[in-house]
C-alpha cells in the first residue's frame, strides 16, 4: 500500500513539474497564446465547453470500444482457425499481419464512400487498426503449448476440439490480454483518426477527432489542447481498464498477474 501511494505521489509530482516547465517556457520565450496557451487557459477552455468536451469524449469512447470489441471477437475466431491447421496458418497468417501496415489515412476516404460518415465508419476504422495485435498474440498463445501437455491430452483420448478449447485456449488467455492491451490504445488512435475524415454525419457534432479538426481550423488552441488531453486520458483509461481485467482473470493462476500486482 505504501509503495502504491508513493508511486501516485511521484506521478503527481512529475505532472506538476511538467506544468511548471510548460508555463516557464511561455514566460521565458514570450510564446503567443495561439501557438502555446498557458495551462490555466487550457483549463478554462475545458471548463467553458465541458458539455461539448464530454459529449465528444463519450462518442469517441463508444466508437473505440465498438471497434475493440469487434476486433477481439473476430481476432479470437481467426486465431482459433489458424491454430487448427499449420497449412492454413502458413498460407494466411502473413496476410493478416499486413493489417498492421494498412495506411488508415489512405483508406479512410474509401471507407467513407462505402459506409458513409458517422459512427459506423469510425468504428470500422478502429476495428481494422486494432485487429492485427489480437490475431498475432492469440495465435502465438494457441500454438505455443508444451508438446507434453498435448500428448497427455491425446493419451486420454481427447478430441481435437477438446485439445483446442480445454488446453490451447486457456493457455492463450495471457497472450490475449497482451494483444488487447496493445489494441486498446490503437483503437482510440483509430477512432480519432477516423473522425478526422468520417467523424460526423451532422455539421458541428462529432467525437474528439472531429472536434480537434474544428478547433484547429478556428485557431482555438486552448480548446485544442484540452481535446488532446481528453484523448490522452481516454487512451490511458482503455489500457488501465484492460490491465484491471487482466489482473482479475489471471491473478489466481498466472505469474504475469502477480508480477503486475507486485509492480
Amino acid at each position: 500500500m505504501r509503495r502504491r501511494v508513493l508511486g501516485a505521489v511521484n506521478a503527481a509530482a512529475v505532472f506538476v513539474a511538467l506544468l511548471v516547465v510548460w508555463q516557464a517556457i511561455i514566460w521565458i520565450f514570450h510564446v503567443a497564446p495561439y501557438m502555446l496557451p498557458p495551462p490555466l487557459a487550457v483549463l478554462k477552455a475545458a471548463g467553458a465547453r465541458l458539455p461539448l468536451l464530454l459529449n465528444a469524449l463519450s462518442l469517441t469512447a463508444a466508437e473505440a470500444a465498438g471497434g475493440l470489441a469487434a476486433s477481439v471477437v473476430v481476432g479470437i475466431a481467426i486465431a482459433l482457425f489458424f491454430a487448427r491447421s499449420r497449412w492454413v496458418r502458413r498460407m494466411l497468417y502473413p496476410y493478416t499481419l499486413l493489417l498492421q501496415t494498412v495506411p488508415i489515412i489512405a483508406i479512410a476516404p474509401l471507407i467513407l464512400m462505402w459506409v458513409g460518415a458517422g459512427m459506423p465508419a469510425v468504428t470500422l476504422i478502429a476495428f481494422i487498426i486494432s485487429l492485427a495485435p489480437i490475431i498475432a498474440n492469440v495465435t502465438q498463445g494457441l500454438i505455443s503449448v508444451d508438446r507434453n501437455l498435448v500428448h497427455l491430452f491425446l493419451m486420454h483420448n481427447a478430441s481435437p476440439a477438446q485439445v483446442l478449447f480445454k488446453l490451447r485456449l486457456p493457455h492463450a488467455v495471457p497472450a490475449l490480454f497482451v494483444g488487447v492491451r496493445i489494441a486498446s490504445g490503437l483503437a482510440v488512435i483509430g477512432a480519432i483518426t477516423g473522425e478526422l475524415y468520417a467523424g460526423s454525419s451532422r455539421v458541428g457534432e462529432g467525437g474528439l477527432g472531429y472536434s480537434i479538426l474544428y478547433a484547429s481550423t478556428q485557431l482555438q488552441t486552448d480548446y485544442l489542447f484540452a481535446l488532446v488531453a481528453a484523448a490522452t486520458v481516454l487512451g490511458f483509461g482503455f489500457v488501465f481498464l484492460v490491465m484491471i481485467l487482466e489482473w482479475y482473470f489471471l491473478y489466481r493462476w498466472h505469474e504475469s498477474a502477480r508480477t503486475l500486482e507486485t509492480d
